[in-house]
């Protein structure tokens, strides 16, 4: 923190991989920082990563301590947990507000808020979310390989998402949850390749510890299950991306360029709440990208 005006040249808003990533750039160009974080990444219940090289199987919780334990060695780095509910484009600066009445200021902004996934109202789902019903193949795939799954979609999404799992499993059956939506072309395009489509009403999860046992249907039947790859909705975890005007895309994700850069100067946005591409190795590349990009900004600007 600068002695002279008491403002940090970058507050980071959130502390996960994509947060603690733009960190490490700015740590190493001497910025003095602070990572905002009140601990709630959408990825708390995974066990392990995967998709992820020389961190194949480690915990999401342990790639983060081990991050924050290297910034910490970094004497320009700067820590605090909580939330920010309020942030304001001053000047030549931006304030913010905690939920503890804490006043922070910033030259600079980086909103590695994430997203929240929205659960629908069936009981184990929410439960099994992380464990056994996945978002993405390329991290969970893997394990669940060659065993009977299923995806949980409808329409041209459940007809994409089920062709792309159909690469890790010969027993895949698509559960449209209801009416299917899809074209006569899709089912049959589905059916040559051995994937069933299931329209019955999913009522509840046998699960036991977040580890799927049966689907069971309204009618009182079951379908016994390794793994439920799933497309739900989603929304930004925070709304200080609103609060301060960035431009928001047709999918609800902030809106950035491709060096990470909101539609506010001086706002960048990295990792879940600017990508559909949901992944930490991903991640780690944007937050990487948005804290060097942010100093170059900084040199510009001060040269």
């Amino acid at each position: 923190m600068t002695n002279k005006e008491n403002i940090f040249e970058a507050i980071i808003i959130g502390g996960s991989v994509a947060g603690l990533s733009a960190a490490m750039s700015l740590a190493r160009s001497h910025r003095n920082i602070l990572i905002v974080d009140s601990a709630n990444p959408c990825n708390k219940k995974a066990k392990y990563a995967h998709n992820v090289i020389t961190l194949d199987g480690v915990p999401p919780r342990e790639i983060v301590r081990r991050a924050k334990e290297q910034l910490a060695a970094y004497p320009t780095v700067q820590f605090l947990e909580g939330e920010v509910t309020k942030a304001v484009k001053a000047d030549n600066h931006f304030e913010l507000s905690l939920t503890s009445g804490q006043q922070l200021k910033a030259q600079k902004l980086v909103l590695a808020t994430g997203v929240r996934d929205l659960m629908p109202a069936i009981p184990g789902f929410a439960e099994a979310w992380g464990i056994s019903i996945y978002h993405c193949p390329y991290c969970h795939g893997y394990e669940v390989s060659n065993q009977n799954l299923g995806v949980f979609a409808n329409g041209e999404v459940g007809f994409e998402f089920a062709k792309m799992i159909s690469n890790w499993t010969d027993a895949l059956t698509l559960y449209t949850n209801g009416k299917s939506t899809l074209t006569a072309e899709q089912k049959e395009q589905l059916a040559q390749h051995g994937i069933a489509v299931q329209d019955k009403e999913l009522v509840s999860i046998d699960q036991q510890e977040g580890q799927i046992s049966d689907l069971v249907f309204e009618d009182g039947s079951r379908a016994s299950m390794a793994g439920l790859f799933a497309r739900i909705p989603f929304e930004q975890h925070s709304d200080l991306a609103a609060q301060l005007g960035c431009e928001l895309n047709d999918f609800g994700l902030i809106a950035v360029d491709e060096f990470e850069k909101t539609s506010v100067h001086g706002v960048y946005a990295a990792g879940d709440n600017a990508t559909m591409f949901r992944s930490i190795s991903a991640a780690m590349a944007a937050g990487t990208k948005a804290g060097a990009v942010l100093n170059r900004e900084l040199v510009q600007e001060h040269f």
